[in-house]
């Protein structure tokens, strides 16, 4: 257990003559508060709050941010007040604990709602104090290092929140030490099995690694020294997440990733860089395509370093990293090496371009209402911006990688977008799927009149324009939903001998309260919008509307209605084992994109003519956003099983004599039906084998993935869809 005065003794040494008695006060008071909790692990609580204050003082953050480190889970977690924490610590202090605090007492609908008010919250309160996202991460990097004492259901809610929210948000903010930790700790809770066999793997490698590191180290000392240049020489072994993530990205095998092993070269000054770099392409030959320039064009979160890779005397390739001391600094600790808090500011200014990203982020983010729309589009924001490219004009745009000619016109002006027919890229044409390339020079065409389709939401890559065509998409729609809705009900209420006109007249109208009963909106038009989706059927208006003995139909009712009578015919097709939550008359179908297995979490989408089709949540057309939230309708599994479901597997694995058998003996061991098989080989001598095959629940597909994934020779297992492949 860390020690109070250790604590003490390091913010003293990197603050000398700041005034610690903050720090004993916000001790003290940790003490008595936590006083009689324990952790999981059956700790003292203060082990934790003690541990994180620790963290933050070896990122050297000033006093008052570190007591907000032991002080961090006393809202929360205690029965103290905010009164008292203003009284006790002043403003500052009390701005930044409250920050920190997850949103816990207020009454949400669903879990996501909350997850998604307390992340909009974070947001706010880092704008105006970085400090708030500091001490959460710290935090969270406490509670991942202590994962194991937790349930297994916990532990991988807790690992996938952290590898989609902090780890990302780490590296926008420049802190790598700590987001490469979070990422490891992750893929250990999320794939133990995968995060085994690769770390047995490193290890062999290891100790050779090590001895090729000591051995290049001497060389390359030995030439700077000779040009004159003074530096100082790391070596590191590249983190598991990342040689994971290659593996995946690449298919390629350990010994194929050049950058296992990589030599940081820190030296005094710019001029040095370069000169450094210029030593060892004289002494090694470089691979090509393999320089990047992160000095003149340095990455959204602050990164500087110049990037080579070279082939070593005995062919092995390896990576080279050039900054100066400073820069290095910057790339280690990101925002905490230099933040404004040390001049007195702590919030985000206009004048500090470097994190103009989190500006926008919050400024987009405050548009977004829905929660699962909120959640992931600031998944997508999180992950740095990589392709540099410029306007006829020479105006700089940063785009994501995978980012279109579209990305580029709504990054200019939401009316350039939605009026975009076309572009050419260094004067050429180019179709708007064109993935963009650094250093492209790209002039938008437009048309007048022109309106955006649906189907660029599959063409983009960046939040804000998919948040641009989703909102034109959406209004049009729902417009038109809304009036489908209303002429919907018109002809309902003829059935009864009734007109809208007369149900909806005056502000105490028996229709005016129906749309809050049935939990669609506040407004009669949002009533109207729920129908024409059909989220609300026109019996549910009815039945509000008029009592039962008078909801008897006009013989004008009960006439054969064979085309809906055909349709429904036709569509029969209902899952019985799925339900839609408030009523039983709709249509249920799973949706053949990612087709969802008993136990999988789902939500259903509203098509008209067709029912409600059900997709699972991690489906890439739920994920990526193509559908409109207001048609979204929440589902759930009933009891008893739909009798088996086919799924398909994509194996990525070596190429060598019996690994199909190997395979197809697993499943048989399995009891797994194979209900058809296509193998291809490349030419790296890997292979890759797409299979069909019947499973019976989420369960059997884990157990499944897992005794395939533990083959020998076996690369990656994923599941896979019709409109691409996630992972199992």
């Amino acid at each position: 257990m860390i020690r109070f005065e250790d604590i003490q003794e390091t913010v003293k040494g990197h603050h000398p003559g700041a005034d610690l008695e903050i720090l004993r006060k916000a001790y003290i008071f940790s003490a008595v508060e936590h006083k009689g909790q324990v952790r999981a692990s059956g700790e003292p609580y203060l082990v934790h709050p003690l541990e994180v204050a620790n963290i933050l003082a070896e990122m050297k953050m000033d006093p008052i941010c570190v007591a907000v480190g032991l002080l961090h889970d006393v809202l929360e977690d205690t029965l103290t007040t905010p009164d008292r924490i203003e009284e006790y610590f002043g403003s500052d202090v009390f701005h930044i604990v409250e920050g920190v605090t997850k949103i816990s007492k207020i009454p949400y609908a669903t879990t996501e709602e909350r997850q998604a008010e307390t992340y909009r919250k974070m947001l706010l309160a880092m704008v105006d104090d970085i400090r708030v996202i500091l001490v959460k991460l710290a935090d969270r990097l406490h509670n991942m290092r202590t994962l194991k004492h937790l349930t297994d259901e916990r532990r991988v809610r807790i690992a996938r929140e952290t590898m989609d929210i902090y780890a990302p948000l780490a590296g926008r903010l420049g802190m790598a030490k700590i987001k490469n930790e979070l990422e490891d700790l992750s893929f250990q809770f999320l794939d133990p099995d995968g995060y085994q066999s690769l770390a047995t793997r490193v290890a062999g490698k290891r100790k050779q690694a090590r001895a090729f590191i000591d051995k290049v180290r001497g060389a390359v000392a030995d030439k700077l020294t000779e040009a004159g240049i003074e530096a100082t020489i790391e070596g590191r072994i590249k983190r598991l997440h990342s040689i994971q993530q290659k593996l995946k990205r690449q298919r390629i095998d350990i010994d194929q990733v050049y950058d296992f092993v990589a030599l940081r070269v820190l030296v005094k000054s710019i001029p040095d860089c370069y000169a450094a770099l210029g030593v060892l392409h004289n002494t090694w030959r470089p691979v090509p395509g393999r320089v990047k320039d992160f000095i003149a064009m340095p990455r959204p979160n602050g990164y500087q370093s110049l990037h080579t890779s070279v082939i070593g005397d005995d062919g092995h390739p390896f990576e080279v990293q050039i900054r100066t001391r400073e820069m290095h600094n910057v790339a280690e600790e990101g925002i905490a090496a230099h933040w404004k808090y040390k001049e007195g500011r702590t919030g985000v200014g206009k004048d500090d371009d470097a994190f103009s990203w989190l500006r926008q982020l919050l400024e987009w983010q405050q548009e977004v209402k829905d929660p699962h729309e909120f959640l992931n589009s600031l998944k997508l924001d999180l992950y740095p911006e990589e392709v540099y490219c410029f306007t006829p004009r020479g105006e700089v745009k940063m785009l994501p990688r995978g980012a279109t000619p579209i990305d580029f016109a709504y990054a200019i002006h939401t009316e350039v977008g939605h009026q975009c027919v076309g572009a050419r890229v260094h004067g050429k044409m180019v179709p708007l799927r064109y993935k963009l390339q650094n250093g492209d020079i790209v002039e938008i065409l437009t048309s007048s009149g022109h309106k955006p389709s649906r189907d660029w939401l599959g063409l983009t890559a960046t939040n804000r324009a998919k948040a641009k065509i989703r909102h034109y998409l959406n209004t049009a729609e729902k417009q038109q939903a809304l009036e489908i809705g209303r002429k919907h009900l018109e002809r309902e209420l003829r059935r009864f001998d009734l007109s809208l006109k007369k149900v909806s007249a005056g502000s105490s109208s028996p229709i005016a309260s129906v749309a809050q009963e049935l939990g669609v909106g506040q407004r009669l038009e949002d009533l109207y919008v729920a129908m024409g989706y059909g989220k609300v059927s026109a019996r549910q208006v009815l039945s509000r509307l008029l009592p039962p003995e008078k909801l008897v139909e006009t013989p004008e009712a009960e006439k054969p209605r064979p085309v809906v009578d055909a349709v429904r015919r036709f569509l029969g097709r209902r899952e019985e084992h799925i339900t839609v939550k408030g009523t039983d008359d709709l249509l249920v179908y799973r949706a053949k994109c990612c087709n969802p297995i008993m136990g999988e979490p789902i939500v259903g989408y509203i098509t008209r003519g067709k029912g409600v089709s059900v997709h699972s949540r991690s489906c890439p057309n739920v994920q990526n956003l193509v559908y409109d939230p207001g048609r979204r309708i929440e589902v759930e599994w009933g009891h008893g099983g739909g009798g088996g479901y086919e799924v398909r597997l994509a194996v990525d694995l070596e190429d060598r004599m019996g690994a199909l058998a190997a395979v197809t003996a697993a499943l048989a061991s399995m009891k797994t039906d194979v209900r058809d098989m296509q193998v291809r080989t490349f030419d790296d001598n890997t292979a890759s084998i797409v299979l069909t095959v019947r499973i019976n629940d989420l369960k059997h597909l884990d157990k499944v993935v897992k005794s395939v994934r533990g083959l020998k020779g076996v690369i990656d297992v994923a599941r896979q869809s019709v409109t691409g492949s996630v992972s199992a």
